[in-house]
This record gives C-alpha cells, structure tokens and sequence, in this order.
C-alpha cells in the first residue's frame, strides 16, 4: 500500500504519515457519495442548515488543537493560527446564513394560464481540492455551501495537511451528518485526475497553482461539468499621496509578510506616488526590522518558516537575481537568526528600484519579499498594475472613495481594496481574472456554480 509522509517545516521531523487512497477506496467513497446525496437532495434548507450549524460548532470545539495541529503541518506562528479557525466560522456561519435566499425558488413573474419559476437544483457530488498554506479556509468556501445546496463532497487535501480534510470529516460525524455526505480522501495527484473524470463527480472546486488548475482542466475535459479555480497571484497595491501613511505602511507590511508571503491574496508588489515614496519605505524598513523570525510553536515569533527548504531557496534566488538586475535590498539578514540557505527559514526582505524587468515584480513569489516601486501619477499606477498576468486581488491607499471607485473600474482583478489588503469578506464573492483562475465562491453567487438552474413551466387546467 503505497503512504505518504508529511515533513514539519518547523524542525524538519515527520509529523504525519498516511495511507494513498486506492481506486477501490475512492471508488467506495464516491459510491456512499452518490447515495447520501440521493437522500440529502430532498431535505429542507432548514434542516441542512441545522446539521451543518452543528459541524461549525463541532469543529470549533477542537480549535486549539486544530490551531497547534496546523502549526506543525505548515508552519504558520500559534499566535495567527488560531485565526484560521474563526475565518473558518466566519465564512461557514455566513454560507448557512444566505442559503435560504440563495437557494429559493425564482419566480420570474404572472403569465396567464401559467406558473413558472427556477429552481436551483443541486449538481450532485462535489470533488473540493484545497491547498495547504490556508487550508481550512479555502476548503470552507466550496464545502459549507456545496452541501447546504444539497450536495455531497469528497475533500482531498495537498499531502502538506492532511490532517486538515481528516477534522472536517470528523465534525461531520460527531454533527450527524449522514455516512458518505462529507468523506477525506487522500490522493495522488493521478488518482485526483482519474476521480475527475469520473461521471460521478458533478464539479470540481480547486484552489492552488497555475499549472495544478490546468491538469484539473484537462482531467475534466469532455465531461462538461462545472471546474472552479482559485489560482496564483501577484496582488497589486497603490499609495496615493492624500494615503494615511501609518496606516498603509501597517497594513501592506502585514499583507505582504502574513503566513511567511504564502497567500494567494498576499502584497507581492507596491507601487508609491513620489510625493510620499521615501516616508512610506522608511516605515515599512522601519516596521519590517520588528518582525521575528523563530519556531512557529513560541507565542512571540511572528514570522515561521516557509513550508519547505525549496519554497524558501526559490524565493532567495528570485531575490538574489533582483539585486543582480539592479535593485537594492533594504533588511539585513544578519538579525533574523534563524534564516539559513537550505532551511524553510527565510528573513523578510523588501526591494527598492525595481521594475517590471525583474521577476520578483511579475512572477509569484509566494514568499516574504515585496518590491516597492515609485510612480508619478493614477494613470502610471495603473498601467502597472494591469502590467501581469495575474488578477486576484488589488488594493488602494487613498482619504478619496471616489478616486478609489474610479481607479478600480480600471484596475483588472476580481476583488478591489481600499485602505485594507488580504481579506475574504463572506458577503463578497471571491473570485478572479486573468490566469488568477475562475469561478466565484463565498456570497449569494457563491451557490450559482454549486446547482443547476431548472426552470419549471406548467401550463394550468383550463376551467
């Protein structure tokens, strides 16, 4: 039987060790899988919502112990992985919350002699891919209302945290939920692909890489069913010159180094007016040089490792060809202890004369480094940050709502910030642009790609 062992970057030691599900196993699974649905498919909104409630409660009964569990796998400080579990709320809690207006019958208005309405049908099993660097809060999004649209869902996480897909089952059963609604899978990548292109499953709700989206585009290919992808990013910000300062320099600084830069959604490039360029860089040096670099496991490092050696070497390289082409580092490694070569450890790192030459402007870090670039005007800050193949997020800093609203209609990206970064708001939908992926998850339009509309047009008995 083939396993799988996954390596703590905190001390390097194995932290879990898991059995592949085989064929047999998935086939089994997407066999309970269809015939919970069968019966989940016709129980009230209301009763779903009751059950799922008990599964948030479930789960957040465990939070510490998820938090801790969450620490080991991936690597981010025990002081922020607590967050992880409240966002997990947040989100489960909203999705339960807006089902019943999302999921409700539309009536499209009186025509004589008929009745005619749409309703939401579900698309059956729901296969959820979900990442390791925010793993419970991209799985959330697709799981809580996939199954409150009457749906079931097989959930594979990365081989990073598998204990992650383990604890949304176990909530599961302890709520009650029916045997085979919500399973964990542990797959290969090629028996993800062959799961995909089973007809039993009715859609695919991946987040990660670029080129992890891609084969799960081409498993589905002929099967016609719906694939969601939440992707890369190189997310954007602007600071104006009318920008409070302080503000923009806590919030941008957090945004690009919260989880060690390992967000999706995170500031991987920062484009300043000069009118305020040199104050927004020394407070940010200034504000980067408190950060500490330790063991995730102790209450005051408040930055942890990167999830392996590789991640963290990728981004030294990245950082060290800036430099090459010209650009200047501004933090001295020597005070963050702990950032070795060929450890998970990297020290924060930020780069001044930049431009889009450089790769550490245009290609995905995914790690604790941000270029700042200065720019003279509205219309240079946004051809630059239009200049990407990415558009997840984007983010401004300005006292102007108004220019605010004017530059993000120009701006290509799925969510647009102002004078905040690197959030899910659950009434918002999520979602993106460009090679940033498709789809939408989280708000009322979250539940338009989890069902089918159905229309219903019934001509009436005549008198």
């Amino acid at each position: 039987m083939a396993t799988f062992r996954t390596i703590s970057p905190v001390d390097g030691s194995v932290y879990a060790e898991r059995a592949q599900s085989s064929d047999q196993d998935i086939a089994a699974a997407l066999a309970r899988a269809v015939a919970a649905q069968a019966d989940w498919r016709r129980r009230p909104v209301g009763e779903r919502a009751s059950l799922l409630s008990a599964l948030v409660d479930a789960f957040c009964a465990d939070g510490d112990d998820i938090a801790r569990e969450l620490t080991w796998q991936m690597g981010r400080p025990i002081r922020y992985t607590p967050g992880e579990v409240r966002g997990f709320e947040e989100r489960a809690r909203t999705m339960i919350a807006l089902a019943p207006q999302a999921l409700a019958d539309i009536d499209v208005g009186p025509k004589q002699g008929f009745r005619r309405f749409i309703r939401r049908d579900p698309v059956g099993v729901v296969l959820v891919v979900a990442p390791w660097n925010y793993p419970y809060l991209t799985a959330v999004n697709a799981v809580v209302p996939a199954l409150m649209a009457g749906n079931a869902v097989l959930l594979k996480h990365a081989q990073q945290t598998p204990l992650c897909s383990e604890r949304f089952a176990a909530a599961a059963r302890r709520a009650g939920l029916p045997d085979g609604l919500l399973q964990a899978l542990h797959m290969s990548h090629a028996a993800t692909a062959r799961l995909i292109a089973h007809d039993g499953v009715g859609h695919v709700a991946f987040t990660g890489s670029v080129a992890g989206g891609a084969a799960v585009e081409g498993a589905a290919t002929g099967r016609f069913i719906g694939v969601g992808l939440e992707l890369g990013g190189k997310d954007p910000a602007y600071v104006r010159a009318d920008a409070d300062l302080d503000h923009a320099v806590e919030n941008l600084v957090d945004g690009a180094f919260f989880n060690s830069g390992q967000s999706c959604c995170g500031i991987e490039r920062i484009y300043v007016h000069a009118a305020v360029h040199a104050r927004f860089v020394e407070g940010a040096v200034a504000l980067t040089r408190r950060y500490v670099l330790g063991n995730p496991l102790e209450q005051d490092t408040t930055l942890g490792p990167l999830v392996r050696s590789a991640a963290a070497d990728f981004v030294r390289a990245q950082t060290a060809e800036a430099v090459r082409q010209g650009a200047r580092a501004l933090i001295d490694e020597k005070p963050f202890a702990m950032s070795r070569a060929g450890t998970p450890y990297l020290a924060p790192q930020i780069l001044v004369d930049v431009d889009h030459g450089m790769r550490v402007m245009t290609e995905e870090s995914f790690g604790p480094v941000v270029g700042i670039m200065k720019v003279g005007s509205d219309e240079e800050a946004i051809a630059l940050m239009n200049d990407s193949e990415y558009g997840l997020t984007a983010a401004i800093w300005t006292a102007d709502p108004e220019a605010a609203i004017a530059i993000g209609d120009r701006v290509e990206t799925g969510t647009w910030f102002m004078n905040r970064c690197d959030y899910l708001d659950p009434d918002l939908a999520w979602t993106g642009k460009k090679k940033s992926g498709r789809g939408v998850t989280l708000s009322a339009l979250g539940y338009d790609h989890l069902t089918h509309p159905k229309s219903f047009h019934l001509r009436l008995a005549t008198a």
